[in-house]
């Protein structure tokens, strides 16, 4: 990761961290749940969708401040389905983020309403912020919905279940991730490329680099239970192998995997260059997913 991106990233981590505990502490909520949500909140993370979508803001000229609480509705957004993910009925988790999972903290209830409650507040972000105008709340809430919801994350997450124990081919295993992973990624790029005013062209250009950039994300991802470093990941390595998932380095072997991880690099960055943006940090960030070591 180059000086620059790493600049960046530190630059706002600190305020999307803020901004996200600030956002749950103004809602008026029990203080359990709100104790619940902040906890997953604040066990830290990438921020990966919020970045990338400031980054795509920037790179069509638009205002940070008018996209960060879109970059926090989506970030409570994945954080609400790391809870559920890690629940007994789902991946059935101990430790995340080298922490005792949401459950494990408080109670299989709790966590699960911690989740609902992240989840339905990341449309109140968006509908309350001031510097959007209504028809730019109306499309960002639909995207998100979408992105989020049974035709996007949830699906892939229905499809990542139905899928244990069964021998999959690259191809299933793309539209998985392409859903579960993946929606979530192109509705930030999307979302921060629509707030900065790319035009229909560019958006469409912008979310074929955001679903490639899904893929290299779930595909070093699997390559990383494999090889990584269980410390500095936070989370015990080998879990999908003990869950009985089909992995890239499981249907491809770890050097295809790995082949297959730079081919999606290398179309994530054919499609940028059709997006119409000089962004050094958007290519740069292509980089940072593929080499990355948690």
């Amino acid at each position: 990761m180059t000086n620059t991106l790493t600049d960046y990233i530190s630059g706002y981590m600190d305020t999307i961290n803020q901004q996200l505990e600030q956002f749950v502490y103004s809602l008026q909520v029990p203080e359990r749940l709100r104790d619940s949500m902040l906890y997953s909140i604040q066990a830290g993370g990438k921020r990966i969708r919020p970045i990338l979508l400031l980054m795509a803001c920037e790179a069509y000229g638009g205002s940070p401040n008018r996209a960060l609480p879109v970059g926090c509705a989506v970030e409570m957004v994945h954080t609400y389905s790391l809870i559920h993910d890690d629940l007994p009925a789902m991946d059935n988790d101990d430790i995340r983020r080298g922490m005792p999972t949401n459950h494990k903290k408080f109670d299989d209830a709790t966590a699960i309403l911690a989740g609902d409650g992240l989840l339905t507040a990341s449309f109140f972000a968006i509908t309350n912020h001031d510097l959007l105008q209504d028809e730019e709340k109306v499309y960002l809430s639909r995207e998100l919905s979408k992105a989020s919801g049974a035709e996007g994350m949830v699906a892939g997450q229905m499809l990542d279940m139905e899928a244990e124990n069964q021998e999959l081919t690259v191809a299933k295993l793309e539209e998985i991730h392409k859903h579960k992973t993946g929606e979530l990624l192109r509705f930030s790029a999307v979302a921060g490329a629509y707030v900065g005013g790319a035009n229909q062209s560019q958006l469409q250009s912008i979310e074929k680099y955001a679903r490639h950039l899904g893929l290299l994300f779930q595909v070093q991802d699997d390559i990383l239970d494999v090889i990584g470093d269980e410390e500095e990941m936070g989370k015990p390595v080998g879990s999908d192998e003990n869950n009985s998932k089909s992995t890239y380095p499981q249907l491809l072997g770890l050097q295809g995997a790995i082949d297959k991880r730079d081919y999606y690099a290398s179309q994530a960055k054919e499609a940028l260059k059709e997006a119409g943006v000089d962004s050094t940090l958007l290519e740069e960030f292509i980089d940072y997913i593929q080499h990355r070591k948690k």
